[in-house]
């Protein structure tokens, strides 16, 4: 199964295009989309979507999951973080391949063992579980790293993932 996971923003999204078969996982690439602070809004959400649909039809997963938006205190913020998932599920779901969403204490959970996790621990174990050299940079590639190995974990425990 290949799972892209996606930790959606505006100003960065993160990707992670994650390989799990037979309880391993495996990251087959994984990144960050910028945009620039210079652009206007339509130009950084088609940047976006352009980005995430260069990197489904390349690697055509066969689950996409997306991180779950949590209330912010900074109103501004959460705004034009909901404007760049906004645009990463639409992608998603255009694309035809399923979406499923996860919460931040879901991917803490799945990943850590423990819902209440330090963002360093998942960090760590995601380096540790995909044996990466170092862990990704900026922090948005190490969570939608995360939120692919938490989407793999559940769609196991779900029994409709048969292992290989």
């Amino acid at each position: 199964m290949i799972i892209l996971g996606i930790d959606p923003g505006f100003a960065i999204t993160g990707y992670g295009i994650v390989k799990y078969e037979g309880n391993k996982f495996s990251a087959i690439d994984y990144g960050a989309i910028t945009t620039a602070s210079t652009m206007d809004l339509p130009k950084r959400l088609l940047h976006l979507h352009d980005s995430l649909e260069k990197l489904i039809h390349e690697y055509k997963p066969d689950a996409i999951a997306i991180e779950e938006l949590f209330f912010n205190k900074n109103i501004k913020t959460a705004l034009t973080v909901g404007h760049g998932r906004g645009v990463a599920v639409l992608t998603a779901a255009k694309s035809g391949v399923e979406v499923f969403e996860y919460t931040p204490l879901q991917v803490k959970q799945s990943v850590v063992g423990y819902g209440r996790a330090e963002k360093v621990q998942v960090q760590q174990m995601v380096k540790i579980i995909l044996n990466l050299p170092e862990i990704p940079k900026p922090d948005d590639v190490a969570d939608a790293l995360a939120i692919a190995i938490c989407h793999g974990h559940s769609y196991k425990m779900s029994g409709l993932f048969k292992t290989t």
